[in-house]
């Protein structure tokens, strides 16, 4: 595997015993990661990923999203945000809805 020119984080909320237990999973962040996955296959996006995190104590912006390298975060995140992101890796842009900048 190559090394991803974007790697999208979502939180999980899972805590170190592997537990799903939070904000972000009560709010569908697992249903949010099997969403992505399929978009970046069926729009055969080379060189994005996307996984799963442990808790980011990020819990009243969530669900949250991480763009790495590029070390944006996202918050409140919806399956029309992963969308709007990958909209936005796509065309080589940056994506500002739910960015946060603070």
């Amino acid at each position: 595997m190559n090394k991803p020119s974007h790697h999208l984080f979502i939180c999980g909320s899972a805590r170190a015993s592997g537990e799903l237990k939070g904000v972000c999973c009560n709010k569908e962040s697992i249903d949010l990661l099997s969403y992505a996955q399929s978009e970046i296959q069926d729009r055969m996006l080379d060189g994005v990923e996307v996984a799963m995190t442990g808790c980011l104590n990020m819990c009243t912006r969530g669900p949250v999203v991480i763009d790495y390298p590029s070390g944006r975060f996202y918050e409140r995140a919806t399956e029309e945000l992963i969308d709007e992101i990958l909209d936005s890796i796509e065309e080589g842009e940056v994506c500002e809805t739910n960015l946060i900048k603070d």
